[in-house]
């Protein structure tokens, strides 16, 4: 999704435009719901999070039907979803704890006590 120069999604939608047949799938290890609805609307057939194994990405590109993917077999916890989301937003932000917590709509002490724990399992 995140790429030195733009957006994966840019790419998608050019893909799309210009080899109507492609399947084309996302990797990333920035998703989340409303960049999947983009990717699938711009055009992609399935949006993978990192790390993404060989076999998901073989079914992903082979399927033929717009079945849904079997679910994973390690998921992230919801614990470990929300960490990676605190850390995304606040590297986006600069660093900057106290824009995090403000976008994040939490107190600035909530934040510090989640980033100063260790990161959760799974």
């Amino acid at each position: 999704m995140r790429l030195e120069d733009g957006s994966g999604l840019e790419i998608v939608k050019e893909l799309q435009g210009s080899q109507p047949e492609a399947r084309i799938i996302v990797l990333t290890g920035y998703g989340n719901i409303a960049t999947t609805v983009a990717a699938v609307k711009a055009g992609a057939i399935d949006y993978l999070p990192k790390p993404a194994d060989a076999d998901a990405v073989a079914a992903a590109l082979l399927e033929r039907e717009n079945a849904l993917p079997p679910p994973p077999e390690n998921p992230m916890s919801a614990d470990r979803v929300k960490w990676e989301h605190i850390q995304r937003v606040f590297e986006q932000c600069g660093r900057n704890v106290s824009e995090t917590a403000r976008r994040l709509r939490m107190h600035r002490r909530t934040l510090q006590r989640i980033q100063n724990k260790h990161a959760p399992r799974g």
